[in-house]
């Protein structure tokens, strides 16, 4: 019966774990003190800093869908592997949001429990005075005929300004200040988490934007009228401002002497804008940094070029396409790239669209027989353009992009010498095309202006705590945390005085305190004999 039961024994008998092995509970304790943890919380800050560096160098689409898409196609090959990493749109990927969430709850975590401790930390009187002031690293000790009462009163007098505790005993008195020091750490740490959240605020309910107009093109604010619209998680439509602008004329300040002649010194953009549907139309001069805000709403002018007026003519001379282009700067000159389709070209003719892609030169200088083009400013306008015809794609159904030309169903005109037909324009010129095809007309020449509209609710929070942070972290650098401690004791000499301190903040000068402190006490005693 004894074996029975102490085998029914063991096999209910819970399994022994072995030293170092912690169950589901513990766990998830050591886990979540892992991640709440201030190393965990300034790891996780500094990989949010790293994983913000991708996206200040790649262009991203939801910013600048134009140089996303230059980019991409000058790195083909590296471009599916951005993509696949979320590389285009770092500030709306999944790895970059479960950082920014395991940044919040680690300092959530962190910073909530350090918050009830300095609470507690602000509370406490000074600590008791030492039985062994002498053993202290700065201390001084005096003899005097002055009585110990009137030692520790001049004392409580001297040390103004300290918190001094209630509860002295007959012999000494205990001061400290400097609470406010840890208020700044309070102050700073939840400066911090009011910064994250004022950001994610802005991204959940707010959204950015952008256009590209030609001077004088008018945009309402609705989303159908941008280019590229990045709305966030929790945004709302009937939440955008009711506006209408357009930029009525934009002007560049240009260098033209020195070595940086050619070179743009300043941008201007005349915005002509009106809220609502029978507001007043108002001005205002937008300019780099210098946004133009309407409502809840901010507009800046953050890029600018050309916008050619072609006019395409088919073999029947009917006008196929006409209008302001934009061209893509491709550097700091702004020699720029467009195309041109003309998809109702010859319409009795099959395959015989029109396709015109090429380059636009502000200031046109020939080299050796080839076009260069010298600055930014259109002084000697050019347009310098290969021709296509044939099949554009542009009746597939399917949709294309504005900068692209689908040349896969269509042929180049052939030019002379077996070279590539090509046109060049200056503006009021028109070149006809070989074979009957058309001709094309350079009208006119414009600029046009990107636009980045955005509204960002939480920016005042954001911006609030940045101000706290600053605040915070100036009162933790300047203000020095001190404890000052001073005993009079009753000998057969006299009064024996000693005063010591501990400067708890460090980079003080506690011995020139105590110095200070003792001249004042022995200055009041008109008879002394120090130790």
């Amino acid at each position: 019966m004894t074996d029975v039961f102490d085998a029914t024994e063991a096999e209910h008998r819970p399994p022994e774990r072995r030293s170092g092995e912690l169950n589901l509970r513990e766990l998830l304790r050591f886990s979540w003190r892992q991640l709440t943890s201030m190393r965990t919380a300034l790891v996780l800050l500094l990989l949010l800093a790293l994983a913000s560096v991708p996206g200040s160098v790649i262009p991203q689409e939801n910013t600048d869908s134009l140089k996303a898409s230059q980019w991409q196609e000058k790195h083909d090959q590296l471009t599916p592997v951005y993509e696949k990493l979320g590389l285009f749109d770092v500030y709306g990927s999944p790895w970059f949001a479960a950082i920014y969430l395991l940044l919040l709850v680690s300092l959530v975590g962190c910073i909530v429990p350090r918050t009830l401790v300095y609470a507690r930390a602000i509370r406490k009187p000074p600590p008791p005075t030492p039985r062994h002031l002498t053993r202290l690293p700065e201390h001084a000790t005096y003899t005097t005929d002055t009585s110990p009462d009137e030692v520790l009163a001049a004392a409580r007098a001297r040390l103004k300004g300290y918190r001094i505790r209630a509860d002295d005993d007959a012999e000494s008195v205990s001061a400290e200040r400097g609470y406010l020091r840890e208020v700044g750490n309070l102050v700073f740490h939840l400066a911090v988490l009011v910064v994250l959240v004022g950001f994610a605020l802005g991204g959940l309910l707010g959204y950015k934007g952008g256009v590209i107009l030609v001077t004088g093109q008018p945009f309402a604010n609705t989303p159908t009228q941008y280019d590229d619209f990045v709305p966030g998680s929790l945004f709302q439509a009937d939440r955008m401002d009711d506006f209408t602008f357009q930029v009525s004329t934009f002007d560049v300040d240009w260098i033209t002497s020195g070595q940086r002649a050619g070179m743009a010194r300043n941008f201007l953009a005349d915005v002509r804008y009106s809220e609502g549907a029978d507001g007043p139309e108002r001005q205002y001069d937008l300019r780099v940094n210098h946004p133009l805000k309407i409502g809840s709403t901010e507009l800046f002018l953050i890029g600018h070029g050309y916008a050619p007026v072609v006019t395409v003519r088919d073999g029947n001379g009917d006008v196929v396409w006409t209008g302001a282009q934009v061209f893509l700067p491709q550097g700091p000159d702004l020699l720029s790239f467009g195309v041109i389709k003309a998809a109702d070209a010859n319409p009795d003719e099959a395959n015989r669209q029109i396709g015109l892609e090429g380059y636009f030169y502000p200031t046109l200088v020939m080299s050796n027989g080839d076009p260069v083009n010298l600055y930014g400013a259109a002084d000697n306008p050019h347009l310098s353009l290969n021709v296509w015809t044939g099949d554009l794609n542009m009746n597939d159904g399917g949709s294309q992009s504005v900068y692209v030309l689908d040349k896969s169903k269509a042929e180049m005109v052939p030019g002379k010498a077996g070279m590539p037909y090509r046109i060049d324009l200056a503006p009021g010129e028109t070149v006809d095309l070989p074979d009957g095809l058309g001709s094309v007309t350079f009208d006119d020449l414009y600029s046009w202006q990107r636009i980045q509209i955005s509204q960002t609710p939480g920016k005042r929070t954001a911006l609030g705590g940045v101000v706290l942070a600053l605040i915070g972290l100036m009162g933790s650098l300047f203000i020095r945390s001190r404890r000052i401690w001073v005993r009079a004791t009753a000998t057969a000499d006299g009064t024996l005085v000693e005063v010591a301190g501990l400067e708890r903040s460090g980079g003080g000068d506690i011995r020139s305190v105590l110095d200070e402190l003792v001249a004042s006490l022995r200055a009041d005693a008109p008879e002394e004999e120090k130790a």
